[in-house]
């Protein structure tokens, strides 16, 4: 019983964290998030059509078949690679917690912003356009530096602790399930005439999977910060962003720094109107990316610590 959790839990959670903290996500290597992005788009170009209804039970099919179809794959393959060997499943393992965690990447990304902005604005703004979603032409210095730290909030949620969370629940096949669902709706779950119908199941799903990650993550930021101004934030301001999720981690974070996020955006050419997080509209400092890289770096590593905690045998 004991090798059986080591072999099947505690290693490949620690092999492919080490892995994610060594490499990151390579460009020489394939990666699964990319197929998995492929199959979305071959499937939103196949059935992406019709009427409204239509596209809302084509939408949901499609959903409901690459979730569960990703969970079902990699449980058959994990358990055939055990089959093989124990040591054989753990290496299955480890490379799904490998590619499932997106821990050095999200920081990686975040440091080139704030090196690219030393050189000038627009290097930095073009930048930044590689992590976000908005507009990023008219930033200026202490927005994209705000957007960074928005955006390594909330994907400490989505690309870090939510995948962990899953890990803890059902393995690999849990995990890769979620990322599947996560990606379905950065792919699908827009509000716009040609995927408001399509992507509402992906949406939800999305919604629903990250509804506890995003909370244990503003709860693990206040607390390996040692913020009391982040939690109450957390309580003031988590439920004022349009997801029900976001807002949490961003909250946290924004009230470790004592910092003001949110405010109008602009997306494909149209003004968003956004609600403030906190109150402080002060300037970021260069330097203060390194505390958020400590943040992000104490959040993992305390959902590493827990994992092990849990599945240690006894």
């Amino acid at each position: 019983m004991e090798t059986v959790m080591l072999t099947k839990w505690i290693a490949p959670l620690l092999i492919g964290y080490g892995l994610d903290l060594w490499l990151g996500d390579p460009r020489w290597l394939p990666h699964p998030i990319v197929g998995f992005g492929r199959l979305i788009a071959w499937g939103a170009r196949w059935l992406n059509h019709g009427g409204d209804r239509g596209r809302f039970w084509k939408g949901s099919l499609l959903t409901a078949t690459l979730v569960t179809g990703v969970y079902f794959a990699c449980a058959v393959g994990q358990a055939a690679a055990f089959r093989l060997h124990p040591w054989a499943g753990a290496g299955f393992a480890a490379g799904g917690v490998f590619f499932g965690l997106a821990h050095r990447t999200l920081i990686t990304e975040g440091r080139a912003v704030f090196r690219a902005l030393d050189e000038n604005i627009e290097a930095g703004r073009s930048r930044l356009a590689w992590i976000v979603g908005r507009d990023t032409a008219q930033l200026d210095a202490q927005q994209v530096r705000t957007a960074v730290f928005e955006t390594m909030a909330e994907n400490l949620s989505d690309g870090v602790v939510a995948p962990l969370f899953y890990y803890a629940l059902g393995g690999v096949p849990a995990m890769m399930a979620y990322k599947m669902a996560n990606t379905l709706d950065s792919m699908i779950g827009h509000r716009n005439t040609r995927y408001e119908q399509f992507g509402k199941v992906a949406a939800r799903l999305d919604d629903a999977a990250n509804f506890i990650p995003a909370r244990v993550t503003a709860l693990l930021m206040v607390l390996v910060a040692g913020s009391a101004r982040g939690l109450r934030f957390v309580f003031r301001y988590g439920n004022v962003h349009a997801s029900p999720n976001a807002g949490y981690p961003e909250a946290a974070l924004a009230g470790i720094l004592d910092l003001r996020f949110g405010g109008p955006l602009i997306y494909d050419g149209e003004r968003v109107e956004k609600p403030w997080i906190g109150e402080n509209p002060r300037m970021i400092e260069h330097g203060e990316i390194a505390r958020v890289v400590r943040v992000n770096h104490a959040v993992c590593a305390a959902c590493i610590i827990l994992i092990v905690f849990i599945r240690w045998p006894r």
